[in-house]
């Protein structure tokens, strides 16, 4: 049942972010969340299962839709929804909100707002590892809209060119912003098809398959440390809500929602477990309470302490322009 243990607790670490995604929508509608939020309830088999087959000292990037990795990579829920409501217990200080989790401590450098941007972030922190010898690889997770962004291209060129230990995963929900990927990119895959083109290998995975998700990882986290150059991962998955709080997503037809809903990543886990002769009943009790008592925590949290405002602002802690 060693198998049965592993999916388990991946479940739960999925059960822990979806509630923690639902928490951070319900917080948003009732005024506690300011500015926006993009939710990435539906896509949580991709960060669990990723970081599965990752080191600890790895480093992983991510989009404004990073609520799942870094929770995925260490972050609590109270550290996120902290952040989210502007408290000084936030993974940030409240100085990142939604769009810019980060925890450095724990590998995971950020999520970026503008879109593609972390792509060569990456690729430089790939580069690092190898002047270094560490060992460690890059992973920069992104959405199928930044496939048709300059950045996208020049990262995937230049780590080719230099062999460097990074993974390109994208994360396909269909939809960049409101459009229809397929409606604007020549190729079926946005990702993975364009891959060939700079002699990176392109691979695709069912993206809501926590396990599949894993073992893909694993195999291209393991050809980036052996020295044989980056690859592409193409993730197909879907996103439950809208693009941010202020999308209904009334532009997705009803069938195809439907059809996404019924593979659900904690869905599909789940099944796989009941077909094991195991519950998820009491993994879904604890993920329940874990998000309530954070919920709580971040409620009842302190606001951030204005004399911290410039503090972190530089890489040696001060606000002094750098000369």
């Amino acid at each position: 049942m060693t198998g049965a243990v592993e999916l388990l607790a991946l479940y739960e670490q999925m059960a822990v972010i979806r509630r923690t995604e639902q928490a951070a929508y319900d917080l948003f509608m009732s005024g506690l969340v300011k500015g926006t939020t993009h939710l990435a309830a539906g896509h949580e088999a991709i960060a669990v299962g990723a970081s599965a087959a990752l080191r600890p000292d790895d480093y992983v990037f991510a989009t404004y839709r990073g609520h799942h990795h870094a929770m995925a990579r260490g972050a609590t829920p109270e550290e996120c929804l902290a952040e989210l409501m502007s408290r000084a217990t936030g993974v940030c200080g409240a100085k990142g909100g939604s769009m810019h989790l980060t925890k450095a401590s724990a590998g995971m450098l950020g999520s970026y707002a503008i879109v593609g941007a972390h792509l060569p972030m990456a690729v430089g922190a790939a580069w690092s590892a190898r002047l270094r010898g560490s060992e460690q690889i890059a992973v920069a997770f992104f959405g199928d809209g930044a496939t048709n962004i300059g950045a996208f291209h020049e990262a995937l060129n230049l780590a080719a060119v230099w062999k460097l230990p990074v993974l390109f995963v994208c994360e396909n929900n269909l939809y960049m912003e409101y459009t229809p990927i397929a409606d604007v990119t020549a190729v079926p895959r946005p990702a993975a098809d364009r891959a060939p083109a700079y002699g990176i290998p392109g691979e695709v995975v069912d993206g809501n398959d926590v396990l599949l998700v894993r073992d893909a990882v694993a195999l291209l986290a393991e050809r980036a440390r052996s020295g044989a150059g980056p690859s592409l991962l193409e993730a197909q998955t879907y996103r439950h809500f809208g693009h941010s709080r202020a999308d209904p997503a009334t532009y997705r037809p009803a069938e195809e929602v439907e059809r996404w809903l019924k593979h659900d990543p904690l869905g599909l886990a789940r099944d796989r477990l009941a077909a094991l002769g195991v519950s998820t009943a009491d993994a879904d009790a604890r993920a329940a309470q874990v998000v309530a008592a954070a919920v709580d925590a971040a409620k009842n949290a302190p606001g951030p302490d204005p004399r911290e405002a410039l503090t972190d602002v530089w890489a040696d802690g001060g606000a002094a322009w750098r000369t």
